[in-house]
């Protein structure tokens, strides 16, 4: 693959608008000025340039002369042709990736012309020394994660280039499209046959140290991922992500529980160019955080690295995957009572039809339900005989409505990092009945969801009294 600036003569007027060494994305369309994504990867602007705009004609022609030049260069390893389709084609052209779409694809014609930033070295970054060993380690399964445009490729091929120049690694890589700036001894294969799982057949005869996946986004990519991990062989995947622990997440279900861990145990997040978070991954046979100790089972810990601090625990609980937070601050309720309040929840806005934000238990047999405020006078009930019902229908634990304009932030807060509060607005039409149509009391229909989630040594396992089995 091309170095950073590499690439056959270009038409006069692309020239021009890659002639800022920090211009690292082109977006040309007919009827509009051209637009340059320029500045150090911390502080990209986006601006227009020139003060016409590019026909129709223009940028067609300019798309045809850039196949040209593909055409004319096939002598060349980087120059060719990555996909084409009716309506685009992807092309790259020495350091370049040219993506040309057109009706019926796009509703205009449009050129997005992408330059890799300057590539670095693992040295510039300015690693811990930790850090630096546990990537040396090419035995490991680790994901760059981050937002587009954020640096993770850049920093994939840095440590790309530090296990072949460095450790002595055998180094592939797995793209599509093949776009990542690698040493000229790193072969980059790309779907074969339009298939990365056959790509990844092909990898573990060739018997590499190390390799990059480069966009993991689907769902079979996650799972080729598992699979070439279990293999035994060290891989890195780059993939979009706003957080370590959204990444993680998305191998739930693509991957057995008691498998991620070996699949995956670094989590490296890339924020603005620079590593802004590492986490580690691993399991251990215990009760998750304030369950009793006969609750033991398999618990995926996620840990800040290089400080061990434990920031999320992910176990099995009944048929679902708890990811739940673990909060050293003393005011954060215990992971049993948030499992425990998420069940509440979900039965109290299958009662009430009313959408419920959060129910948060605030002692074993008390809590706090966190409605819409205009909602909250219905879900009370004339003379509280509403929420009187619902209290009967959970077992006796006594609840206090809240508008969602009560919630304190903090509280939001972890609320939004446990995948375990999610949306509730769908519960109507899963069996509740709407709270309009009538009253608070009324059955619920058969096969709802049955509240387990008191407070208790058992971790919430046993019924409020009165409960229904």
């Amino acid at each position: 693959m091309a170095r950073f600036g590499e690439h056959p003569d270009l038409p006069d007027a692309l020239e021009a608008l890659l002639a800022d060494e920090t211009a690292s994305t082109v977006f040309l369309k007919a009827d509009c000025r051209p637009r340059v994504k320029a500045g150090h990867i911390s502080e990209l602007l986006l601006q227009e340039v020139g003060e016409e705009k590019w026909s129709r004609n223009e940028v067609e022609s300019l798309s045809e002369d850039l196949s040209t030049i593909v055409e004319d260069h096939q002598h060349r390893s980087d120059c060719f042709v990555e996909i084409e389709r009716v309506g685009c084609r992807i092309t790259q052209i020495g350091d370049l990736r040219v993506t040309c779409a057109w009706p019926p694809f796009s509703e205009a014609w449009e050129i997005t012309v992408v330059r890799p930033v300057a590539r670095l070295s693992l040295s510039e970054y300015e690693l811990d020394s930790e850090l630096v060993s546990r990537i040396s380690d090419h035995h490991r399964g680790i994901f760059v994660v981050g937002k587009p445009g954020s640096g993770k490729t850049t920093f994939a091929q840095a440590i790309a280039d530090h296990l072949d120049e460095n450790v002595g690694a055998m180094v592939k890589t797995m793209e599509a499209p093949r776009d990542l700036q690698v040493a000229e001894r790193i072969t980059q294969y790309a779907p074969l046959e339009g298939d990365l799982e056959k790509t990844a057949e092909v990898i573990f005869l060739v018997r590499p140290d190390f390799v990059i996946f480069d966009e993991v986004r689907r769902a079979r990519d996650f799972e080729i991922f598992g699979d070439v991990r279990l293999a035994g062989v060290g891989l890195l995947g780059v993939t979009h992500a706003n957080s370590g622990l959204e990444a993680i997440q998305r191998l739930v279900g693509k991957v057995e529980l008691g498998l991620i861990a070996q699949v995956l145990d670094t989590v490296i997040h890339i924020e603005k160019g620079r590593v802004h978070q590492v986490l580690e991954i691993e399991m251990v046979v215990r009760a998750p955080s304030g369950m009793d100790s006969e609750l033991s089972r398999p618990v995926i810990e996620i840990r800040e690295f290089p400080t061990r601090r434990l920031t999320h625990e992910m176990f099995a609980f009944g048929s679902e995957i708890a990811v739940v937070p673990v909060s050293e601050d003393a005011e954060a309720a215990s992971p049993v009572r948030q499992l425990a309040g998420v069940e509440l929840a979900r039965l109290a806005s299958g009662f009430t039809g009313a959408h419920i934000h959060a129910a948060i238990f605030t002692s074993d047999n008390a809590a706090d339900l966190y409605v819409d405020d205009k909602s909250v006078g219905g879900v009370v009930g004339s003379g509280g005989s509403s929420i009187r019902a619902l209290e009967e229908e959970v077992g006796g634990v006594r609840l206090k409505v809240k508008g969602a304009s009560e919630m304190p932030h903090g509280m939001r807060r972890r609320l939004e990092e446990s995948s375990w509060q999610s949306d509730l607005s769908d519960t109507r039409s899963r069996g509740g009945r709407k709270w309009e149509d009538g009253g608070g009391r009324g059955h619920r229909e058969s096969g709802g969801g049955q509240y387990s989630g008191k407070q208790g040594g058992r971790g919430g396992g046993r019924r409020g009294k009165g409960g229904r089995r």
